[in-house]
């Protein structure tokens, strides 16, 4: 069985950094695509961006595109996403899910019927 755990938010001004950790158990490289999702209050929930455990393509929604990073440590299971320029409108709780490999941005959501994922970590972005 996945399992996931996040790690890494907190409370940060316009314009920092954060790194979110996603540390997978449970899991078999290649099977899987990691997505990275939000969730803010009175929004629908937002598929962020994902990367492939079989070839490493990555993909980024329009609206993190430039800003965001995603990556993976296959060693340890780990996968991570670099926020970088921060925005409020980035606020949000935000999930790691491990999807059917072969997700993209476009897929992300409906392909959360079929994953696994954690319990969140809380980014906020405010002056």
């Amino acid at each position: 069985q996945v399992q996931l755990v996040e790690s890494g938010g907190g409370l940060v001004q316009p314009g920092d950094s954060l790194r979110l950790s996603c540390a997978a158990s449970g899991f078999i490289l290649g099977y899987y695509t990691i997505g990275w999702f939000r969730q803010a209050p009175g929004k629908e929930r937002e598929g962020v961006s994902c990367i492939s455990t079989s070839d490493g393509s990555t993909d980024y929604a329009d609206s993190v595109k430039g800003r965001f990073s995603i990556s993976r440590d296959n060693a340890k299971n780990v996968f991570y996403l670099q926020m970088d320029s921060l925005k409020p409108e980035d606020t949000g709780l935000y999930f790691c899910a491990a999807l059917p490999d072969g997700s993209t941005i476009a897929t992300m959501l409906g392909d959360l019927d079929f994953g696994s994922w954690g319990q969140g970590t809380q980014v906020t972005v405010s002056s």
